[in-house]
């Protein structure tokens, strides 16, 4: 496990864990079950986890030290403010977002990880064949972001009914045992991340302000 506080390329964090191994990221791992089980599963992969709360980012840490886990690297702090800043863009095969918080609050929604002016820097992660797996029990908020990635360039858009593993999260789990309705989403990114159409004006206009 590694802590870091910036990456700027990718060749940086092939320096963080070295290797030929394709990357995968999770923004929010929460208590880690789904990034501690692929790391698991997958020792061919490398992970690398998003997340704001740090007792759940020193809970994880413990937990990939513990687990002897060597393919998995931490960055904490706001996914936003990572994607745009601090992280390299095409480098990832799989982006995962699982129960984000919808920010339901309409002062609140700029804040939202999928929206038409935000959602360009997450599908930023992912190289032309990349897969972003997306899941959340905000029904009203799954399907704006199903239509929000419905109509960006290039994204092949199916939903799940459930992954093939079963539950990815201990939130997943619990839904799933409540009998909570998921709204479950897999985006493949043909050819490379570009802007949205229906955010890029308000992205324009922020950059001419």
């Amino acid at each position: 496990m590694r802590r870091f506080a910036a990456i700027g390329e990718a060749g940086a964090l092939d320096a963080l864990l070295p290797g030929t191994g394709a990357w995968e990221v999770e923004l929010g791992f929460g208590k880690g079950r789904f990034l501690l089980a692929r790391a698991a599963a997958a020792p061919e992969r490398r992970m690398l986890g998003v997340e704001v709360a740090r007792e759940y980012f020193a809970l994880v840490a413990r937990r990939l030290a513990r687990r002897g886990l060597t393919n998995a690297a931490l960055l904490q702090g706001e996914a936003l403010y990572l994607l745009s800043a601090a992280l390299p863009r095409r480098f990832a095969a799989a982006a995962h977002v699982y129960f984000p918080d919808p920010w339901p609050k309409s002062r609140h929604q700029r804040r939202r990880l999928f929206s038409p002016a935000s959602v360009d820097l997450v599908l930023g992660l992912l190289a032309p064949g990349g897969r972003l797996c997306f899941a959340t029990d905000f029904l009203d908020y799954g399907e704006e972001v199903a239509a929000i990635l419905a109509r960006y360039p290039g994204a092949r858009l199916a939903r799940r009914s459930a992954w093939p593993e079963g539950p990815r999260t201990n939130y997943e789990a619990k839904y799933v045992a409540e009998g909570r309705p998921i709204l479950r989403l897999e985006v493949e990114l043909e050819g490379e991340a570009g802007l949205h159409p229906d955010g890029r004006a308000a992205i324009v206009a922020a950059v001419g302000a």
